[in-house]
């Protein structure tokens, strides 16, 4: 038995294609029981069967294995659970011949607390707190319900059956196709599924209300969650019935299922997760509430449901072989949420949005630690650590780059032979370069093999030489390390204007290109001079630039004179904050360009501005804390603008970007704490007190609000913290709860942050919630290292099997600016190691060394001071 430990893969002596699975949950108990028969192929003559299993206890007098052809009955000499390798091995002391049969397994399990396999989860029905009964399969934990072959190639059909309570409601994949009820209990079968992974094998068992729809092809589309928030899921199923139009024409394929179900799981570690037929969701991804629900609230619903969608044709109908190829699923899920939401909603303006999933994506792979968008996979467990930023946000980026670079229709029209080739299949990633390929006549796998297969992104440093542009690349690291990579990059650049662009692919180190040559007769010699060039025109490719001086002050002025597009005034600051942080380009050079945006009005750049503002603010509290109140004065004025234009209260028909927007700089200017803001907010969070549905205080505003009060609050002032936590316990809206989670570290008082920590870990936050509440003040830091360290036992076990723990880390960790800090944190884990941390560990402590050398580099800027203060005081 020995021989099958330790492998990355199962054994393919045995193939499945059919489970008859029937599950008995106890709600009370919170056990399960059930049994499974699976329909084998036996390729190879075998004494062994192995498949999956964990965390179940199996009746091995149960287990048998019948040959089709001869009836013969195969029954066992051995059963073992090997609970390390998750694995199932049976030995038969006579040899299985080839052919089909049925194997037969009837087990026991736990309905854990931990959000994934079979779990439960919690809430209130008539003020008696109750459980229901969720499965959670994705990556690997299927063989946490019933013994199966869990790889994402093993597909085959699932015929379900469940006995639950009589009055409960029970979903699964497909419609019920029979129900019988005896007294108390019920027994549902489900008619058999088409070909699928079981990973998106789901069963639900609650207490549900639910709204309906139909597509105009007749699928019935229901949204389903807690009794009493029927109304909350209207919003959802206006965009799922629209959105599974849209891609039936998109991938000119239309939906394989009768049924679409979408439900709400109060306790739910993902956001959701795309069960083919019956897709899963946190509450705040699929709810929302007129009343109480924020525009960036409905805009998160619009994409992830749009997202999940996606999945039943790129995940569910054409499957990853394997996850190494996980990209593939959500990289291409997350690009094309974007392109519903934009049909859906085109006022969002939601595609100059994505540049937000760019820059994610962007951050993660300037580390040395960070990994290829194909990753190699030896583990289950090390599968949770890869739906990360690459996986998502740098899969989606080079799939718009490529789309960019292809054309729409194109790409378009390749995608869907893709799908249709491979549907009720599975595919690499090289299927589908080959189809787009086929599709365009361009050698994509060539093009696409270097952002695939390698870590990492270039930088492409330009310089005008004369009449010559020199084109550069090398790998960008953030830490300013000199990498190895070279990329084959799509180059659109634009000179002087939008009308006059060119491109082209750099496909070696260094390139000169004559200015005249490159560009022709768009080139008018007198104006050429004076012209800005912009690299990565509306930041369609993932990479970053880095201009020479002139170059740089010609871009600072045209972002000032607002002649580039938002998303070009976008890519221009996120890279300079990006080569200031690796030491290529000064604070100095940042700051001042950050001044020209003081007029900036769009969302999107403003939002990183923002985000840009607080690190800077962080850097310089480390490297020199005497000049804090003046960068703090520089970003009021920078700030200024967009405040005054916004006001407090909402105008009428404003646009959804202008309602996002200010939310986010009245939050900004509360956590900087400008007096004015505070002042304000705590007049509204009074009057909110004293009436819940004060127009003082709509939706978009209450995140600022409770950072505001927040800011104000420490342990010798605590009314405002104290009638937060009054808000928190009286609300039933997730959102409205997360919301105040994500405010509560706002206070600047080490010791009220330790006891907003300690709250992050009570039974009043679900464990899914906790993570909110972890991004603590820069004055919190140390406290937040000593509270993480002491509770490391229990969050450890608390969320250890699965991907929250690696936000604990992530987000106590990389703040620090020390590498004294970093010491002690590798010293601590290497005392308390965990596998399933490790990429998220090594990663944190690179941003901690990241940090500390610019803190280094911030220290050594002779002109700072002077320019800092001279922007603090400028009258614009």
């Amino acid at each position: 038995m020995d021989q099958f430990k330790g492998q990355p893969r199962l054994p393919k002596f045995a193939v499945p294609n059919r489970y008859d699975i029937r599950l008995k949950p106890d709600l009370i108990a919170c056990r399960f029981s059930g049994s499974v028969s699976v329909n084998l192929d036996i390729v190879t003559a075998t004494n062994f069967i192995v498949l999956n299993a964990a965390e179940l206890s199996v009746t091995n007098d149960s287990v048998s294995f019948t040959n089709r052809d001869s009836s013969k009955v195969f029954k066992p000499s051995k059963v073992e659970l090997f609970e390390d390798d998750e694995i199932l091995v049976l030995e038969f002391s006579e040899q299985i011949p080839t052919g089909l049969g049925v194997l037969s397994i009837q087990f026991e399990g736990t309905l854990n607390d931990r959000m994934k396999g079979f779990y439960r989860s919690t809430y209130e029905h008539n003020g008696e707190r109750k459980n229901m009964a969720v499965t959670q399969f994705e990556p690997a934990d299927a063989r946490r319900c019933f013994p199966c072959w869990d790889e994402p190639a093993c597909k085959a059909t699932f015929k379900i059956t469940l006995d639950v309570p009589s009055d409960l409601v029970a979903l699964s994949n497909m419609p019920i196709a029979e129900e019988k009820i005896d007294n108390s209990l019920k027994t549902v079968s489900y008619q058999e599924s088409p070909i699928m992974s079981t990973y998106l094998v789901a069963v639900v068992v609650g207490l549900f209300d639910y709204v309906e729809d139909h597509t105009p092809d007749g699928i019935k589309v229901r949204v389903y969650c807690q009794v009493g928030k029927a109304n909350q899921g209207k919003f959802a199923l206006d965009v799922a019935v629209k959105t599974l139009g849209i891609y039936k024409d998109y991938f000119d394929t239309p939906y394989t299922l009768p049924k679409l179900d979408m439900i709400a799981i109060p306790d739910f570690a993902a956001g959701a997760m795309e069960n083919y037929g019956l897709v899963t969701y946190r509450e705040t991804a699929l709810l929302y509430d007129d009343q109480h629900s924020a525009a960036a609230n409905k805009q998160r619903v619009a994409v992830v449901v749009a997202h999940e969608l996606a999945h039943q044709w790129f995940g569910n109908l054409v499957t990853m072989e394997w996850w190494t190829h996980l990209w593939l699923n959500e990289g291409f899920a997350t690009w094309v949420s974007y392109l519903a939401a934009d049909g859906l909603f085109p006022d969002w303006k939601i595609w100059s949005q994505f540049l937000h999933e760019c820059t994610d994506g962007l951050k993660l792979d300037g580390l040395a630690e960070s990994h290829p968008i194909e990753v190699e996979i030896n583990h289950a467990r090390e599968i949770d650590e890869i739906f990360d930023a690459i996986s998502y946000r740098k899969g989606a980026s080079v799939i718009r780059m490529l789309q960019s670079y292809l054309g729409a229709q194109i790409f378009q029209r390749s995608l869907a032979s893709y799908i249709k080739r491979h549907a009720c299949s599975n595919a690499k990633t090289e299927d589908l370069w080959a189809a787009l390929e086929e599709g365009s006549g361009e050698p994509v796998n060539k093009l696409m093999t270097s952002w695939t297969k390698q870590q990492g992104y270039p930088v492409v440093s330009v310089k005008l030489n004369n009449q010559n542009l020199e084109f550069d690349q090398s790998q960008f690291l953030s830490s300013g390390a000199q990498g190895e990579g070279h990329w084959i990059i799509p180059i659109t650049l634009c000179f002087g204007s939008y009308d006059v662009r060119k491109n082209f692919l750099l496909q070696t180190k260094s390139e000169t290109r004559d200015v005249k040559e490159l560009l022709g007769s768009q080139v008018d010699g007198d104006k050429s001079a004076n012209s800005w060039i912009k690299l990565n025109v509306d930041q369609a490719g993932f990479y970053r630039v880095k201009y020479d001086e002139l170059l740089t002050a010609k871009l600072r002025y045209a972002v000032e004179k607002r002649l580039l597009s938002p998303s070009d005034r976008f890519g221009i600051l996120d890279d300079s904050y990006a080569l200031s942080m690796a030491g290529k380009e000064s604070l100095t050079s940042l700051i001042n360009l950050m001044g020209a945006y003081r007029e900036e009005d769009d969302y999107t750049v403003l939002s990183n501005l923002i985000t840009i503002s607080h690190k800077v603010q962080r850097i310089a509290a480390d490297a020199v804390p005497d000049l804090l109140e003046y960068f703090k004065l520089f970003f009021f004025k920078v700030f200024q603008y967009s405040a005054e234009r916004l006001g407090w209260d909402p105008k009428p028909g404003e646009s959804h970007d202008d309602a996002l927007l200010r939310g986010e700089i009245l939050t900004s200017l509360a956590q900087f704490g400008h007096d004015l803001t505070l002042d304000e907010a705590s007049k509204r969070f009074q009057a909110f007190l004293e009436d819940r549905n004060t127009p003082l205080l709509p939706p978009d505003l209450r995140r600022a609000v409770y950072v505001a009060v927040m800011k104000q609050a420490s342990k010798s002032n605590r009314s405002g913290y104290e009638s937060l936590l009054k808000v928190y316990r009286e609300t039933d809206l997730s959102q409205e709860k997360t919301r105040i989670l994500g405010s509560l570290a706002s206070s600047s008082d080490p010791e009220l942050i330790l006891e907003v920590l300690n709250f992050m870990l009570s039974s009043e936050v679900r464990s899914q919630d906790a993570v909110f509440g972890l991004s603590v003040n820069w004055e919190g830091r140390d406290v937040a290292w000593a509270w993480l360290k002491e509770h490391w036992e229990h969050i450890a076990k608390t969320y250890g099997s699965g991907f929250l723990v690696t936000r604990f880390v992530s987000a106590v960790v990389s703040p620090f600016a020390s590498l004294e800090k970093a010491k002690e944190v590798e010293e601590f884990f290497a005392s308390h190691p965990m596998p399933s941390i490790a990429r998220t560990l090594k990663q944190s402590l690179e941003r901690v060394h990241i940090n500390a050398n610019w803190v280094q580099n911030v220290q050594n800027e002779k002109s700072l001071a002077d320019t800092v203060k001279e922007l603090a005081y400028r009258n614009y």
